[in-house]
């Protein structure tokens, strides 16, 4: 079944992780096999053939560069400048790819239905572009507002104010407080060039505030649900209900901390925690249980955003393993038309709203 994920770190993995994505995803482990650098090191599950062989023809592909003051203890960059610097070499990988015909950019309703007709008519498989939206995974990189006309003339169309900690613009997963002053402005020109706000990763502070704040299109793009996971990077029941209210489409993500509870870090395997697609599943319910229908809920896996097999569902080998869930969906007594809404349906009536105008 066609099938979106709206968040990959594709460029991230590419200069960060020094992953060819071009190349089969066994010669891409082999090539890691050993290095110790980064615990999911020999343990990707994403590249561009495995996202063919899945049929997952379109995703939603971050840029991502943090800044970090002097007392912020996070990975991150000196300053905001440095910062726009990392996320321009990313967009240059994916102009790279799309200059070799690996990708294509998807930012208008037009090049969407373009790409759509596209996927299923190129054969062999192999030859088909993997279509991909910009985003931008915390704000901290835009040096000033004035710098989101450049990014949306570079294609971005979609953008998360904030990551892990504190942001320039807003603050992120384990901090708390409200938008900074210059978050009011950053929405304010988001709206203007409708760029649709993530609130993936906002605090529950700046969550509130933010979408007070914001009269555009909202979605989030790689989150579960804090009703089966206690924890701040989770939604919270009465956030998905004000999501749901605001027609948002939240994509259940696969990093096994926010699959299971209990999870330590370095320490559990995914077979002793029991992480299964059936846990994906787990999640996808309680949203669609909550929303009283399969219309706000999709998939955002963030499969290998910084983690691999060694921390996400243990029948899961590749992204292409994303195809299983339409029978995980079936048993727990889907309908096909509920099925076809999470796979692809409900990221593309999302897009085909938003992009109307």
């Amino acid at each position: 079944m066609f099938t979106i994920d709206a968040h990959l770190d594709l460029s991230m993995n590419a200069l960060e992780w020094n992953r060819d994505l071009r190349q089969p995803l066994a010669e891409i482990n082999k090539r890691e096999a050993g290095e110790k650098d980064k615990p999911d090191r020999g343990n990707a599950t994403v590249s561009l053939s495995e996202l063919r062989k899945g049929n997952i023809g379109l995703v939603v592909a971050t840029q991502i560069a943090r800044f970090v003051a002097p007392e912020n203890p996070l990975p991150g960059w000196h300053s905001p400048e440095q910062a726009w610097a990392q996320t321009q070499g990313q967009l240059a990988w994916y102009k790279a790819m799309e200059d070799c015909g690996e990708m294509v950019q998807i930012n208008t309703l037009a090049g969407l239905e373009a790409h759509l007709k596209q996927w299923e008519q190129i054969s062999p498989k192999a030859e088909r572009p993997v279509g991909y939206i910009l985003s931008l995974e915390g704000a901290d990189s835009i040096v000033s507002v004035s710098y989101l006309q450049k990014a949306y003339d570079n294609g971005l169309r979609a953008l998360g104010p904030a990551h892990y900690g504190p942001g320039r613009y807003a603050q992120g997963t384990d901090a708390t407080g409200k938008l900074k002053p210059d978050g009011y402005a950053l929405l304010a020109e988001m709206e203007r060039l409708n760029i649709i706000l993530d609130a993936t990763h906002l605090c529950d502070d700046s969550f509130w505030d933010a979408l007070d704040h914001f009269n555009g299109h909202v979605w989030a793009s790689h989150n579960n649900c804090r009703a089966l996971v206690n924890h701040n990077r989770q939604f919270s029941d009465e956030q998905i209900k004000e999501l749901v209210s605001r027609g948002a489409v939240i994509g259940a993500a696969l990093d096994a901390w926010m699959m299971v509870p209990g999870w330590q870090r370095g320490i559990s395997t995914p077979k002793s925690m029991n992480c299964s697609l059936e846990v994906m599943v787990d999640h996808i319910d309680h949203i669609c249980q909550i929303a009283g229908s399969s219309a706000h809920v999709g998939i955002g896996s963030d499969l290998d955003g910084a983690f691999g097999r060694e921390q996400c569902p243990f029948d899961l080998e590749s992204i292409a393993d994303l195809n299983k869930l339409p029978e995980l969906l079936a048993n727990r007594g889907y309908k096909q038309q509920d099925i076809e809404n999470m796979m692809h349906g409900n990221w593309l009536r999302f897009l085909r709203k938003a992009w109307a105008k």
